[in-house]
């Protein structure tokens, strides 16, 4: 079997993967894209890091390529879609760089509290001003981690030897009377609380702009905040105002909304004197290059080989193994727990999942398993795939109920959803058109038709005239064309309408659109392609 490194690769990968005698290696960094697609002609495996983009060119050039490892976490530089359309497996290396990233957080927070990089600048200029950089400690102090997936954890536990109090706040992480780790009521309640915040959270519509203005009011002025996680979790202009009206103390950043980071409120972080920047060196660790190299070349040669696989970004779309009838049902689920994703609010504690007609005379876990993964996308720092989803459900206590019936009132076959979360319950419905195309539909009882992929936005509105008219324009204006449409009402005086978007939308027109005053949520959600339907 053959890999392309398409990357520059830690040697000791580079080692590991010369040392398998059915492995052939071809090194080739910093090929063009006409290149790399020429290269992967004959490849059957590909590692990359930021730098090589498999593009949707280079799968249809790659005709024997099975799968692809990052060797890092973004999959950005990775068409995953067309990868999953062709079957081609793509996975990641989320684990090896928990340590440095912590270490990293857990520095990043000790210099700023002691002050270490002005205060070396001030003497490297040939001064001695030991006043002018008194610090603070960090033992007793409380530090509100936001976050506690793997690296969330490692800093826990660092901290806690540091003599710190920790609170966190994650609504899918179980509550333990042994862990030293006390979780905070809310968002609000550890805003308020600590002396130091550290973010630790996937990028998400959900996390982007979780720290934004209102809860930077609720901070201690003496807070100092850490994100070592995203560029765009702490809302970067309102924590530069904050800053700069000096009611918070302080802000160690290794992450930004683009980087280089180059733009006005940038400029205005890095410059000030409270802020320590460093240009993203969270996985910037010998060992850490070493192990991300090593795992994705021992994870790639695991899937050529047929073994396990841990760390798949797209496994939902290998589904050749369910039963026929099944397939466009579990490419159903995932997306119906996409949109109850994007419409939930709060942790998620029950999913109760009904199966009608010949549905419920079939062996339909593995159907309730891709619900789960559409389900639970986002909501952690690792991939959730059909491997891990029921073990992650289970870990967060979230139960899971499954139920079948002959009986499925207007369609041959129906699949019925309902998410419980700790703020009420949200629930949707869908079937398959004709054995071959996936619909939603119904979502908290408003019937519908919604072809569940690409850019989907749902919008709940009262019930009045010009609403559309409005939507019309405002997406017009953004130049989106909304390419199909379903409009819904009940007697209660809210309507919803779902719409299939030809481009997504930015934050900025979801904004326009929940600023109009009939709006009362609005939701816009990227879902996978729908494969071509079996003929």
């Amino acid at each position: 079997m053959k890999i392309l490194v398409a990357d520059k690769l830690s040697a000791a990968g580079i080692a590991w993967l010369e040392s398998q005698d059915d492995i052939e290696v071809d090194v080739r960094p910093g090929l063009s894209p006409e290149d790399l697609a020429k290269a992967a002609g004959d490849c059957d495996g590909m590692i990359v890091r930021s730098g090589a983009k498999v593009t949707a060119e280079v799968l249809a050039a790659a005709g024997k390529l099975r799968a692809v490892a990052r060797a890092g976490v973004g999959v950005d530089n990775i068409d995953v879609a067309e990868a999953t359309t062709r079957g081609v497996l793509v996975m990641n290396t989320p684990e090896a760089n928990t340590i440095s990233t912590a270490e990293l957080a857990v520095t990043l927070m000790m210099a700023l509290s002691r002050r270490i990089s002005p205060a070396n600048a001030s003497l490297k200029a040939g001064q001695w001003s030991r006043k002018e950089f008194q610090g603070t400690q960090l033992a007793g102090k409380t530090l509100g981690i936001i976050g506690l997936g793997r690296i969330g954890r490692a800093v826990a536990v660092r901290a806690t030897a540091l003599e710190m109090h920790v609170i966190a706040f994650d609504p899918y992480f179980p509550e333990s009377a042994d862990s030293p780790i006390e979780l905070a009521t809310g968002l609000d309640d550890l805003c308020a609380r600590a002396d130091y915040i550290t973010v630790h959270v996937p990028k998400s519509d959900e996390t982007l702009g979780m720290i934004g203005r209102e809860q930077l009011a609720l901070m201690k002025p003496t807070v100092r905040l850490i994100n070592a996680a995203r560029g765009g979790i702490i809302d970067e202009a309102a924590l530069a105002d904050a800053l700069e009206a000096g009611s918070v103390a302080g802000a160690a950043l290794d992450v930004y909304t683009a980087e280089p980071p180059e733009a006005d409120v940038h400029r205005r972080l890095i410059d000030h004197p409270n802020v320590l920047a460093v240009p993203h060196l969270g996985a910037s660790t010998e060992e850490a290059q070493d192990q991300v190299a090593l795992d994705a070349a021992q994870e790639l040669v695991a899937a050529l080989r047929g073994g396990e696989v841990r760390n798949a970004i797209n496994a939902p779309g290998f589904d050749g193994a369910l039963p026929k009838m099944l397939r466009p049902f579990a490419q159903l689920a995932e997306r119906l727990g996409m949109i109850l994703s994007a419409v939930t609010s709060g942790a998620v504690r029950k999913v109760e999942v009904t199966y009608r007609g010949e549905l419920g005379q079939m062996n339909v876990q593995p159907v309730t398993t891709h619900l789960l993964v559409g389900l639970l996308q986002g909501k952690f720092d690792g991939p959730v795939n059909v491997v891990n989803a029921p073990v992650l459900a289970k870990q967060r206590h979230i139960e899971v109920a499954q139920t079948t019936s002959e009986t499925a009132r207007d369609f041959t076959n129906l699949l019925e959803v309902t998410v419980q979360t700790d703020s009420g319950s949200r629930r949707g419905s869908g079937t398959i058109f004709d054995g071959r195309y996936p619909r939603i539909t119904s979502l908290d009882g408003y019937p519908m038709e919604l072809s569940p992929q690409g850019h989907v936005a749902i919008l709940f509105n009262e019930d009045r005239p010009g609403v559309i008219g409005r939507y019309g324009s405002v997406f017009g204006e953004a130049g989106i064309n909304i390419a199909d449409m379903t409009v819904s009402r009940m007697s209660e005086g809210i309507a919803v309408v779902a719409l299939n978007l030809d481009q997504a939308p930015s934050a900025d027109v979801m904004a326009q659109i929940r600023a109009i005053d009939f709006v009362t949520e609005a939701h816009a959600l990227d879902l996978p392609p729908l494969p071509p339907p079996a003929s």
